[in-house]
């Protein structure tokens, strides 16, 4: 007598799929990244204030934006090495506690000397908090839905994101100028609620935990074939975060200098730039599965360009457009990041998946941080719009270190 099983082919297979340890480790990963999103926009939402409370040049402020991902690097580096000796779910408690409380530190800050070594620091564990998080659910995925299950955790930065610019949009409205900033930071306290969650509910998959003795280092990652990937991941990463962190920390400033709105105005613009984002996200997710790795990449990577150049150059008077063409632009630049997850997880062995995976994304973070910093010294000559089209070419970079890099869609983790 013979029995059959029949496949889940649910909509929502690629959940139940993770089993309850599984599910667990997708709600600390999720909530831990939509929070380091929300400690992160912190900065941007409030960049306008802090320039003027602290009397500030572009170029100073664009440097608070670079020194954060610029330490990132060194967090993503370090907590992915950490992944792979202490485990993944003992590294995401110990990074979502460091950008909290460095977050918190900011709001204290009496000069800009100290808000610049603070918002620095919070860059360690802002870096770290990814590599930790999304291997952790990576390894608990199928195959098969790995590419959108891995992006659901994408999404979580689209929700600390719209929490963030909702939470702004209400300090300012009835705090004086001088203050709202520094509150915003203090709010940058609530990931520490997450850190309770985490220690209860989260392990490791079992397949980590078996290969932990087996640690990683940064040498095993530029030996042998290993080399090419990851140079070539490196570079990946560097181009799409060059063109994202141009938009993520100049934004707001541009909607507000460059297109004349007022700080509650431009809560509403980035609403649909937030709404773009999170869909993006989820639908990249399920693109990188069908289509694949590499061509989901290239995709997004030439119209999340187009999109830069045409949303920074629509003319005065238009801002009903730049308004609407919000939507698109937070979509492509948002999807992109979709593939991240899954296609670092997959480059990587078990026993090096952390360190990979740590070092490339948050190497990317750091040579990717020189684009919003450069457009802080170009703001004063050609404006911020035109600036900013210094970011739509970093997405070049990006495509031609695909040429490099196999296809890994439906591979079997190691």
């Amino acid at each position: 007598m013979s029995t059959s099983t029949t496949e889940d082919t649910g909509r929502f297979a690629w959940f139940r799929s993770l089993g309850q340890k599984g599910r667990r480790a997708f709600v600390g990963a999720f909530g831990g990244y939509g929070l380091d999103s929300y400690d992160y926009w912190v900065l941007p939402l409030s960049l306008v204030a802090i320039t003027g409370y602290f009397g500030l040049t572009k170029a100073e402020a664009g440097l608070l934006g670079t020194s954060t991902l610029l330490m990132s690097a060194i967090g993503g580096a370090v907590a992915g090495i950490m992944a792979d000796r202490f485990g993944r779910s003992r590294t995401l408690v110990i990074t979502v506690a460091a950008y909290a409380f460095f977050t918190v530190l900011c709001g204290f800050a009496t000069n800009y000397e100290t808000l610049l070594v603070f918002r620095a620091l919070q860059g360690l564990g802002f870096g770290g908090e990814w590599a930790a998080g999304a291997i952790l659910v990576a390894e608990y995925c199928k195959p098969k839905y790995r590419g959108r299950t891995v992006a659901f955790i994408q999404s979580a930065w689209a929700v600390g994101w719209g929490l963030a610019v909702l939470v702004n949009t209400l300090v300012v409205s009835f705090a004086d100028p001088a203050i709202s900033w520094r509150i915003m930071f203090w709010t940058g306290a609530l990931p520490a609620i997450l850190i309770f969650y985490v220690r209860r509910n989260v392990e490791d998959a079992p397949e980590a935990k078996a290969q932990l003795k087996e640690r990683g280092t940064f040498p095993k990652i530029f030996r042998g074939p290993i080399l090419k990937t990851t140079l070539f991941a490196a570079l990946l990463a560097t181009g799409v975060q060059g063109g994202y962190y141009t938009l993520a920390l100049w934004l707001p400033a541009f909607l507000q200098t460059g297109r004349g709105l007022t700080v509650i105005g431009t809560g509403g613009y980035l609403a649909f730039l937030i709404v773009g984002a999170w869909i993006g996200y989820v639908c990249g997710g399920y693109l990188t599965d069908y289509l694949g790795r590499k061509k989901t990449f290239v995709l997004f990577a030439v119209a999340s360009a187009l999109l830069i150049v045409a949303y920074t150059q629509i003319p005065n008077g238009a801002n009903t457009l730049v308004m609407f063409l919000g939507f698109p632009l937070g979509f492509c630049m948002s999807a992109i990041f979709s593939g991240f997850g899954s296609y670092l997880s997959e480059l990587y062995p078990t026993h090096l998946r952390g360190t990979g995976q740590g070092f490339t994304y948050n190497f990317g973070r750091a040579f990717g941080a020189v684009f919003p910093g450069v457009v802080g010294f170009m703001a004063d000559r050609l404006g911020i719009g035109g600036a900013m089209l210094f970011g739509a070419a970093a997405y070049g970079i990006a495509v031609v270190a695909l040429i490099w890099l196999p296809e890994t869609v439906n591979k079997e983790l190691e």
